[in-house]
């Protein structure tokens, strides 16, 4: 078979996967916000566009390498959500008896050729237009747009590249900083407006020479040699490796027997985290971001203002409970089965995971200590919104137990491809990101700030300690759903 006919036939089987996901399949909402999402994309896209050009002067064609830096850390973050590695794709395709290597080449090639990279098309386009009419040469802005494009091709090159590494080990997470970090050297170096300025000419003045055309599509050539190289030393690395476990030690967690089965599922719950590569990631990554940003409020006056504060203190309490309980019930769809064989097993489950998601909320209490200490934060507020984390948002986001009704392989990130949500699933997601921040506003406007928190206190604590009564409702809910749940999440797996 040669590489062209290889070539399309990946990208068929890549489309047909696409289309016959049963999730997708299951929802027509998921249909619909797909193609609303990907058009309010290009609408802002082209809005940008047109803004950037309208900032042309007469003969600055390469005005916007200026913006290329934000754009292109923009668009890597976004990648998360649209694009998968070759070597998560290549595995089917190793038995096979063709050349891996061309495999491997058609799965790089086929990520050049996503519709995603030559959306960002959408603002570059109205931008050159805007430059030719403004009086820039036809061959200064078309060396303007070919070296943009081909910037986006390369981020999508190095981001293959950053997400098989950081698949590996959290800690290639300082390689992208440094990468990116790179990109805005002159600011930082510099400091303040200055600096902004400095950068900004130094892009334009980069963006009108063609040494910067020749040099991107040199990078270019080189991060789909060294992707190539990679992804294949990868995946052989993954069929060759024997199975061999060494079983070191076993966590027996013996202080949770004395809660019976609720304990039992607790340390499923525990060692869950602990054990899978996904679920111990996704830990890891929001721990991360906890510290992160109450590092920053501490020792930096960025979010020094009240509104911001308040954000970021209930967006640190709530960001694992969100990620983790968005898909809540999809791990255990892999054996739902065995979990209905017995009539209670499900409310124990529900309560244990309840039970260690309130515990989860102890780590940013912890970690926020700093910024309490730096008078940002007050020991009132913080109690607040762990109340009120633990009560509001929980009783919101345990509703999707009911609904998820899709299987989560226990190696798949919560961003892969295939993770659809019906009608209700979105409103109940939009309503947990929404109301409780909406009901500190209104309580913070009409009442003093203690009395504000206070009252988010109480609230929060009667949620929580309201929990066997609501989560028994979700319970009885879900059996009503039994096999149409069970229906969807066997058609997942």
């Amino acid at each position: 078979m040669n590489r062209f006919r290889l070539y399309r036939l990946i990208r068929r089987n890549t489309r047909l996967a696409y289309r016959r996901s049963p999730a997708l399949e299951q929802s027509r909402v998921a249909k619909v916000m797909l193609f609303l999402g990907g058009g309010l994309f290009v609408i802002y896209l082209i809005l940008y566009g047109t803004i950037m050009g309208m900032a042309v002067e007469r003969g600055e064609y390469a005005t916007l390498m200026c913006f290329m830096p934000f754009v292109l850390v923009i668009d890597f973050l976004l990648r998360f959500m649209v694009q998968q590695t070759p070597d998560m794709m290549v595995k089917p395709y190793i038995l096979l008896p063709i050349s891996k290597y061309s495999v491997i080449d058609c799965f790089l090639l086929s990520s050049l050729g996503s519709t995603y990279n030559w959306l960002w098309l959408a603002m570059f386009v109205p931008y050159s237009v805007i430059a030719l009419a403004s009086g820039c040469t036809w061959g200064g802005v078309l060396m303007t747009l070919v070296t943009a494009q081909l910037l986006i091709l390369l981020n999508s090159q190095i981001y293959i590249t950053m997400r098989t590494l950081i698949g590996r080990s959290l800690l290639w997470w300082l390689l992208a900083l440094v990468v990116y970090g790179a990109l805005y050297l002159p600011w930082i170096v510099i400091g303040g407006d200055k600096g902004l300025e400095t950068m900004m000419e130094t892009y334009v003045a980069a963006g009108s020479s063609p040494l910067m055309l020749l040099g991107v599509a040199v990078a270019l050539a080189a991060m789909l040699w060294i992707n190539r190289r990679m992804q294949f030393a990868f995946v052989y690395e993954e069929i060759s490796k024997q199975e061999k476990t060494k079983l070191k030690s076993v966590s027996q967690f013996g202080f949770l027997n004395r809660f019976g089965e609720t304990g039992e599922y607790l340390k499923l719950e525990i060692k869950s985290v602990m054990r899978n590569k996904a679920m111990r990631n996704r830990f890891t990554m929001s721990l991360a971001l906890i510290i992160v940003f109450s590092l920053l409020i501490a020792y930096t006056p960025i979010y020094d203002d009240n509104a911001m504060l308040n954000f970021w203190c209930f967006y640190c309490f709530g960001i694992y409970g969100i990620t983790s309980l968005t898909k809540v019930m999809g791990p255990e769809g892999n054996y739902i089965d065995l979990l209905m064989s017995h009539r209670e097993n499900i409310i124990r489950l529900l309560m244990a995971k309840y039970l260690f998601h309130c515990a989860i909320l102890f780590v940013p209490f912890i970690v926020m200590l700093p910024a309490v200490i730096a008078g940002k934060f007050t020991l009132l507020m913080m109690v607040a919104y762990m109340l009120l984390s633990s009560g509001l948002l929980y009783f919101i986001m345990f509703q999707l137990a009911v609904y998820n009704k899709q299987t989560l392989p226990l190696d798949q990130k919560l961003t892969g491809k295939g993770n659809f949500e019906n009608g209700v699933q979105l409103v109940i997601e939009m309503v947990a990101l929404i109301l409780p921040i909406a009901l500190v506003a209104l309580l913070q406007l009409t009442l003093s700030q203690t009395a504000a928190y206070v009252i988010q206190s109480l609230i929060g604590l009667a949620f929580t300690l309201t929990s066997p009564i609501w989560m028994h409702n979700i319970y009885h809910r879900m059996m009503a759903r039994k096999y149409e749940n069970l229906e969807g999440f066997h058609a997942t797996r």
